[in-house]
């Protein structure tokens, strides 16, 4: 199910920003790969998330070769700490952020985004999550104390990607269950980040159908 029509899916793609030469050349490379980017229209509401909160220090989990991350830095951020698990995608993020001038301010972690967030103690501005979305939970759970007061926590694909939006629908429309984690961990995880997000009193959450779906959670502790 798409929540989008294509009209709006394409007046948002015609609307959205303009690539960089070095996004030009990572969304050439995405398609080689067959890899999933967030697009420039979720590239935008990271880059406005940055202004708006005057970003020194964002943290991603999932951050392939570092496509999210230049967003973040079009908006100002300082620095932004990149985790990804394959070694091939994080060595072209280094050499991309090192050929267009901007390496002083990414930071490849290669391993787990779990055990790699727990070596930082924050504060962070932004945190991005990309990656298993069985695992978005404890990703929320873990950096969330690290988020600064006014600070945002944006999960991405919670309406489309690997997932059955339907189920989402019908379980936060009319209380149907979530799929068991052997059937459909992918698609039971991101119900059980919107409903760990919706009711947390630390965050104010809305989601954005831009891109595959943005959950944008500010930090109100």
């Amino acid at each position: 199910m798409d929540v989008l029509t294509d009209t709006a899916r394409r007046f948002l793609a015609a609307t959205a920003p303009e690539h960089t030469p070095v996004q030009s050349e990572m969304a050439d490379l995405a398609d080689e790969w067959g890899f999933p980017i967030v697009g420039p229209e979720a590239g935008a509401v990271c880059r406005l998330l940055a202004r708006l909160t005057d970003a020194g220090r964002v943290f991603e989990f999932g951050s392939g070769f570092g496509y999210s991350a230049t967003w973040f830095l079009r908006g100002g951020a300082d620095h932004v700490t990149c985790t990804e698990f394959d070694v091939d995608e994080a060595e072209r993020g280094v050499a991309f952020a090192a050929d267009h001038g901007y390496a002083d301010r990414v930071t490849f972690e290669v391993g787990d985004a779990m055990e790699t967030v727990e070596r930082y103690d924050g504060p962070f501005d932004v945190a991005l999550i990309d990656h298993q979305k069985e695992r978005y939970v404890d990703a929320y759970r873990a950096v969330l104390p690290k988020v600064r007061s006014g600070g945002v926590i944006v999960a991405d694909n919670v309406t489309r990607g690997p997932i059955d939006f339907e189920t989402l629908v019908a379980h936060f429309e009319a209380g149907d269950p979530l799929p068991d984690a052997a059937v459909d961990a992918e698609t039971r995880g991101i119900g059980e980040y919107l409903g760990t997000v919706r009711s947390d009193d630390a965050v104010e959450t809305a989601i954005l159908p831009v891109g595959s779906g943005l959950a944008v959670s500010t930090v109100v502790r």
